[in-house]
């Protein structure tokens, strides 16, 4: 065969926008976008858009812009013989768990006991497919990811090799088109968890048949936007668990009305790590009635709020008269995952009262709730949420929320002196707290009065030495006045310690929260700070 003809077959071999990777190692992925000549270069190249940006340049190479990359070094050219095509899914699972597996591989092998444990199926024999296949008949959860599968042909086998499974993991293959997971729906009645993650799926997305038993799938890094979604939700009438990470989302676009409908089972929607910026977009899934967990970290919300509920019901909000009954926005949200975004202000705290169900709440790594931007700490959250039961991913105890209250009010009252009235605006739970707690407005000392008891405004204070100059030293509990200052405790420290010729850097350390609170304002208070009763305060040594 002459040189021309072998050119011809290697760009036969290849198409724009097919998905390859790299041979011998399948987590380089990309998609093939030119395939041709190169001026300065014999023979035929590919050009290849690669997923992880591990290119040279971005499509232009000696001023010859032959495609456009999607980052200013994710593209390269690369020989047809040094990129594959892929294999398919039957061909992965031969491959995945061939008599020669590695532990991690045989540990993906399993089947459920009586007892519902896993059990590792071993395979014996070198030559012994069939034996092989006939075990793959009792496989439950299958792990394919990064093998390159670019197919699910000939699907007609997949339910007689697989017949019973209900887990099965696909992430980061070369599967671009829906027809496939079609197939997968088809074939594998028993399958209720499906993991398509890091495959980049076509836009077009053709009619599907409706699986009966799906009721997780997963979609995170696959490109896909929320019109595709409201494509797929005919065909998924059971789909209890939606993940959609990382495919920056920005805009929720319902099919007809200005409100997500149906997904009537979906409880869990992940859209962490995308692109929302308004929580407009949000209060578009605030009907979803079945809806108890909402992740939505890591994206660039400022601000959250609870729509006003002017009492609409049923009929009023999807145009039929279904139930007549009057219903309330986010009605079963348990759930609300919130970390890594933008919340800067403490009315986007105090709307989360006003989720009828809301007590599992994450607000971590927003300014709101960082000391450095001036934000708040553990036990003003804890106070200012009524119903929290589990903040940033920490239990809240009766206990600590009955001392974060009572900090929280003895804290508001040590910097206010406004009006009631103004005290409920920046403060909504002061008053009902104060009452609570049965905390009286401190009143001014009477000339006549005599001396007062000291005992009545003192905190007992553990001090913990945890300096590594200090050396060991057996935690101190004293009884403080509550207006005793940073500096004055740093002072005393001193003294309790013996640190003659160390400074010390004091540290409150707060159940609940994983790391400390830096105490460096000297002139405050440990009322100031809402430093409580039986409080810990961590004494390390200046830098």
């Amino acid at each position: 065969m002459n040189d021309s003809s072998e050119k011809e077959k290697s760009k036969l071999e290849f198409r724009i926008n097919q998905r390859v990777h790299s041979v011998g190692d399948s987590r380089r992925i990309g998609t093939v976008k030119y395939i041709g000549s190169v001026k300065g270069y014999s023979g035929i190249w590919v050009g290849v858009d690669w997923d992880n940006d591990d290119g040279k340049h971005n499509g232009c190479v000696n001023g010859i812009n032959y495609f456009q990359a999607k980052g200013e070094n994710s593209a390269s050219f690369v020989r047809p013989q040094n990129l594959s095509r892929g294999i398919t899914l039957l061909e992965a699972l031969e491959l995945r768990y061939r008599t020669d597996s590695t532990k991690e591989e045989e540990d993906e092998m399993y089947v459920l006991s009586a007892r519902n444990k896993r059990v590792t199926i071993q395979l014996l024999g070198k030559d012994k497919l069939q034996d092989r296949l006939s075990r793959f008949e009792e496989l439950v959860g299958v792990s394919l990811s990064y093998l390159g599968i670019n197919s699910v042909e000939p699907p007609h086998q997949i339910s007689s090799i697989v017949p019973n499974l209900k887990e099965l993991d696909l992430t980061g293959n070369l599967l671009s088109e829906w027809t496939d997971v079609g197939s997968i729906f088809e074939q594998l009645e028993s399958l209720a968890v499906l993991n398509l993650s890091n495959n980049h799926l076509s836009c077009k997305i053709p009619q599907l048949p409706s699986p009966k038993n799906i009721r997780v799938l997963v979609l995170n890094n696959c490109g896909i936007n929320w019109t595709q979604i409201e494509t797929l939700k005919q065909s998924l009438p059971t789909i209890g668990e939606l993940h959609l990470m990382g495919n920056q989302l920005k805009n929720i676009t319902p099919a007809s009305t200005n409100y997500v409908q149906g997904f009537d089972s979906l409880r869990v929607l992940n859209l962490e790590d995308n692109c929302f910026h308004t929580w407009d977009e949000i209060l578009k899934l605030s009907h979803l009635r079945s809806l108890e967990q909402l992740h939505l970290n890591k994206n660039n919300l400022e601000c959250i709020f609870y729509p006003a509920n002017d009492g609409r019901c049923d009929e009023m909000i999807d145009g039929s008269e279904s139930h007549g009954s009057c219903f309330k926005p986010f009605e079963n949200l348990r759930c609300l995952l919130l970390g890594g975004n933008k919340i800067s202000d403490l009315a986007s705290v105090d709307s989360l009262n006003s989720f009828p169900s809301l007590m599992d709440i994450r607000l971590s790594e927003n300014p709101i709730v960082d000391p450095a931007k001036g934000g708040i700490s553990r036990f003003i959250l804890i106070a200012r949420l009524a119903k929290v039961e589990i903040l940033n991913g920490s239990e809240v105890s009766p206990r600590e929320r009955k001392e974060s209250e009572i900090r929280y009010v003895r804290f508001v009252m040590s910097k206010m002196q406004a009006k009631t009235e103004y005290l409920k605006q920046l403060h909504p739970r002061f008053p009902e707290l104060k009452h609570l707690h049965g905390i009286e407005d401190e009143k001014p000392q009477s000339v006549n009065a005599g001396p007062q008891k000291m005992s009545s405004g003192l905190l007992s204070v553990t001090l913990k030495c945890v300096g590594a100059s200090i050396g060991e030293k057996p935690p101190l509990t004293k009884k403080l006045p509550a207006t005793t200052t940073v500096g004055k405790l740093k002072a005393l420290c001193e003294s309790f310690f013996k640190l003659k010729s160390i400074k010390p850097r004091l540290f409150l350390q707060e159940e609940g929260s994983p790391l400390p609170l830096l105490l460096d304002d000297e002139m405050s208070s440990l009322m100031d700070l809402g430093v409580g009763n039986e409080a810990t305060i961590l004494v390390d040594e200046e830098d």
